[in-house]
C-alpha cells in the first residue's frame, strides 16, 4: 500500500505543481487521530486544513509538521473533553 500511496502522491503533486517532500506517515497518523477522536469524515477535512495552514505559514515540511502537531493535539483534547467535543453539554 505504501508504494501505491507514494506513486499517487507523486502524480497529484506533479499535476498540481507542488514541489514538497510529503511526510505521508505524519499525515496518515493525523488522519487516523481525527477519524478516531472526532469522526471519520474529520480525517480528510483535518488534513486539508493542516495543508492550508501550512501554506499560510510559508509552506514547507516544518510548517506542515507544526500544523499537524497542533491538529493532533486538538483532536486528542476533543476526544478527552466529551463524546461530542469541547464546548458541548
Amino acid at each position: 500500500m505504501d508504494d501505491v500511496l507514494k506513486k499517487w502522491t507523486g502524480v497529484v503533486q506533479a499535476d498540481l505543481g507542488i514541489d514538497l517532500e510529503v511526510d505521508r506517515a505524519l499525515l496518515l497518523a493525523l488522519a487516523g487521530d481525527a477519524a478516531h477522536a472526532v469522526a471519520r469524515p474529520a480525517a480528510p477535512l483535518t488534513t486539508f486544513l493542516v495543508g492550508y495552514a501550512a501554506g499560510r505559514a510559508g509552506g514547507g515540511p516544518d510548517a506542515v509538521a507544526a500544523a499537524a502537531r497542533r491538529a493532533a493535539e486538538l483532536a486528542a483534547r476533543w476526544a478527552g473533553e466529551t463524546d461530542r467535543g469541547p464546548g458541548t453539554a
